[in-house]
């Protein structure tokens, strides 16, 4: 009778650790739960100040903007001023991305070793002319002495009797810097009408029969009253910048005072993802970056991509 009964004890303490044991193991499936949804990804948050290039700040704006949307919690602050403004600003601390469409390297005033390229996009451009001047394609020695003030009148290149008129970009202009590298073989061109803006730059071509200046592929989209000029008979397109076959381009670069850090880094992974290159960057006018078969360093020595 005790055997029975101390057997009977055994099966109902064996019962009872059974029961324990499974409510163990169902706090701990809880917990792990609640480690899981801790450990959720959060969304990007802070403040960065992005600022310089004006050429640069339609696109930075543009995806500072989506950027934003999927990211409530962050705020990026864009702002122009100029590649100068932008250099120099980034390399003080100011901004937290600093804007320029040339290399750090060269702007005098700026240690660039200090700083990180972080070729965002690309920029093909080339000579913008009133419809009327009767070409459409120069060869690279005709549109240099164009430029230098050597040719005066359209009928010297086969076009139409009208003198040319000038339309340059000032001093410090990043676009102006592009084109009299790799158009005009880094020569200062002839004094001409000069505009502080792109968007003036077209105006005055549009309204002036026998203009010629310079502007990104961007402004031809839609307007017939600019025509771009291809150069040694090769057309200017993006196909072409990207292949290396069209001279007159230049990277979009968005600089960092040292390696980039926080909401800085994520904003500037997200200007390199797929998103931004194959949607924002084309519909703003630009050539992705992830697309060139070519690169160039900051001498403006050319290479394949590797």
């Amino acid at each position: 009778m005790k055997s029975f009964k101390r057997l009977a004890l055994l099966f109902a303490l064996m019962l009872v650790v059974g029961v324990l044991a499974a409510c163990g193991g169902s706090s701990d499936e809880e917990d792990t739960g609640s480690e899981d949804e801790g450990t959720e990804e959060e969304g990007a948050s802070g403040e960065i100040v992005v600022g310089g290039s004006s050429a640069m700040q339609p696109l930075v704006a543009a995806a500072a903007e989506t950027f934003m949307e999927e990211n409530p919690d962050a705020q990026i602050d864009v702002q122009g001023g100029g590649s100068g403004t932008g250099l120099s600003e980034v390399a003080a601390g100011n901004f937290d991305i600093g804007n320029a469409d040339y290399f750090a390297e060269s702007k005098e005033d700026i240690d660039a070793e200090e700083l990180v390229d972080h070729k965002v996009a690309v920029v093909g451009m080339t000579a913008a002319a009133h419809p009327e001047v009767g070409v459409e394609d120069l060869s690279m020695e005709d549109l240099k002495a164009i430029f230098m003030g050597e040719i005066t009148n359209w009928s010297e290149v086969g076009g139409a009797d009208q003198e040319i008129t000038l339309v340059n970009r000032p001093d410090g202009s990043g676009t102006r810097a592009t084109f009299n590298e790799f158009a005009l073989d880094g020569e200062t061109p002839a004094e001409g009408i000069t505009e502080d803006s792109s968007n003036r730059v077209q105006q005055i071509i549009n309204e002036t029969p026998g203009a010629v200046g310079y502007l990104s592929f961007a402004y031809f989209e839609g307007n017939d009253d600019t025509i771009p000029l291809g150069i040694d008979g090769v057309e200017p397109t993006s196909e072409n910048v990207e292949t290396g076959e069209f001279p007159v381009w230049a990277y979009q670069h968005s600089y960092t005072n040292g390696e980039p850090e926080g909401l800085t880094k994520e904003f500037l992974d997200y200007m390199m993802s797929d998103e931004v290159q194959s949607s924002i960057v084309p519909d703003q006018g630009y050539i992705a970056s992830t697309n060139m078969e070519v690169e160039r360093d900051a001498e403006g020595n050319e290479s394949e991509v590797e």
